[in-house]
């Protein structure tokens, strides 16, 4: 009897959900033309092989109980059109395990068309982004860059579907995380251009290390949001520009089984946080509803305000202020002379002038040890190169010759006493590699002296 296999054209045709393909007889001729029904996802998993370029039109998922490995120089291009007649955003849904695992001279990129990536389009949300469902077990991203995502989630999109966020009221993260069991490693990478947050944890064990932050959120988000059933280590980042916060740390979602936000936030950079946020909304770091923190060592450059509990006269509950426990302490906080841009009841000259500010979500019993810029003070922390009197505060666009590391003689590089013990200084083992938090630093900041 003779056989008949499918082979698909070199060019796929799809209309509809229809996709073109040849069939051929063992001999190779080829005998007609068929329509095969296919879906708006497509499942993926196995070995993406070094320096491959993907395009993706479809929704990719990763089944459960399977893995896809995305090795070096690896290029993920998204088509921005979306999936369907609804034009629904492509997304990146991992239910089983990824593992993104670039180097530095050759990152994995998930990206657009290089025609797509201007100033306009810098929070478009022009892709939905990576999500790790329920059933993903662990995900590493190692040398990544993830840009142009934030897209609307509407009806039709997966994470709608399941339940994750909801249709025409969420913008998609660039990244996110639910399982509170999962495993995640976020380190070296890039991650900007989005129009939501940067990586919103709504479960898991974290470390987030070494990475930067740029032109997080439009209209809100921050560059690193948690929520309770997560326990992480966030070291060593800088977040240039996120449109409220770069740390928001909240325990909302508390429960017998989602248990409380427990973060160790230190030696991170936070520069130009809140001002493309209007009102008391924004700063630089953000602590509340019972999340038990150590936040010490931190640079902050000028940012709209300094940390904010808010309800913290009422801590230790579900729904409060902070745990009690928790440190807030010897950080620093830098201002340079610029005018700010706010308005309304929230004005003030410059960010000096926002960290004196005190309003009802001050805590007086935290910062009581950092240094903090007044009016009549103002704290240069002396970086290699940035000049902290001269970029907009609203700017979101990061230089590629600034450098953030700290001069020699910089006031950064001495008072930074607070100590933390990182959940995973022993490490975290994702897939076949061991991913450690940093041990904390004895200055303010992510970079000291080169």
């Amino acid at each position: 009897m003779r056989m008949y296999s499918f082979r698909m054209f070199a060019a796929l045709a799809m209309t509809g959900g229809l996709l073109l393909a040849s069939c051929s007889d063992d001999d190779g001729n080829e005998t007609s033309v068929t329509e095969v029904i296919v879906s708006d996802e497509m499942e993926v998993s196995g070995v993406w092989e070094a320096g491959k370029t993907v395009n993706v039109s479809q929704h990719l998922v990763v089944p459960e109980g399977k893995s896809l490995t995305i090795e070096p120089g690896v290029t993920v291009v998204i088509d921005v059109n979306g999936v369907g007649v609804n034009h629904v955003p492509v997304e990146i849904s991992v239910k089983g395990n990824l593992y993104a695992l670039g180097t530095e001279e050759n990152p994995v990129t998930f990206t657009v068309s290089p025609s797509l990536k201007t100033v306009a389009n810098t929070f478009r949300g022009l892709w939905g982004g990576i999500v790790a469902y329920e059933s993903c077990q662990e995900m590493a991203l190692d040398h990544v860059v993830i840009e142009y995502t934030g897209a609307q989630v509407i009806e039709g999109s997966p994470a709608a579907v399941a339940g994750i966020y909801t249709a025409g009221d969420d913008m998609y993260p660039q990244i996110t995380t639910t399982n509170i069991q999962g495993r995640y490693a976020l380190t070296n990478s890039v991650i900007r251009n989005g129009s939501s947050d940067g990586i919103y944890m709504m479960g898991g064990n974290g470390i987030i290390c070494h990475n930067t932050f740029v032109a997080n959120g439009y209209t809100g988000g921050d560059a690193v949001n948690m929520k309770a059933g997560v326990k992480a280590d966030i070291a060593g980042n800088v977040m240039f520009s996120p449109n409220t916060n770069g740390l928001k740390l909240s325990s909302s979602g508390q429960s017998e089984t989602r248990g409380q936000l427990l973060a160790n936030a230190y030696n991170n950079t936070i520069i130009n946080a809140g001002w493309r946020r209007d009102g008391e909304k924004g700063g630089c770091i953000y602590v509340e509803k019972n999340a038990l923190v150590n936040v010490v060592n931190n640079l902050m450059v000028n940012c709209k305000f300094r940390a904010m509990t808010p309800n913290y006269k009422d801590p230790n509950k579900p729904d409060g202020g902070f745990d009690d426990k928790s440190v807030i302490d010897y950080n620093f906080y830098a201002s340079g002379s610029l005018a700010t841009p706010i308005t309304g009841d929230a004005t003030v000259g410059n960010p000096a002038e926002g960290y004196a500010q005190e309003n009802k979500n001050y805590n007086p019993a935290i910062d009581t040890h950092s240094k903090i810029s007044s009016p009549g003070n103002l704290l240069d922390p002396g970086f290699v190169s940035f000049d902290i009197n001269c970029v907009e505060l609203t700017s979101y666009t990061l230089d590629s010759a600034w450098d953030f590391h700290l001069a020699s003689g910089s006031p950064a590089l001495s008072g930074a006493e607070g100590s933390v013990s990182p959940y995973f200084a022993g490490g975290l083992t994702i897939g076949t590699r061991n991913y450690v938090s940093p041990a904390i630093e004895n200055h303010f900041g992510a970079l000291g002296t080169k």
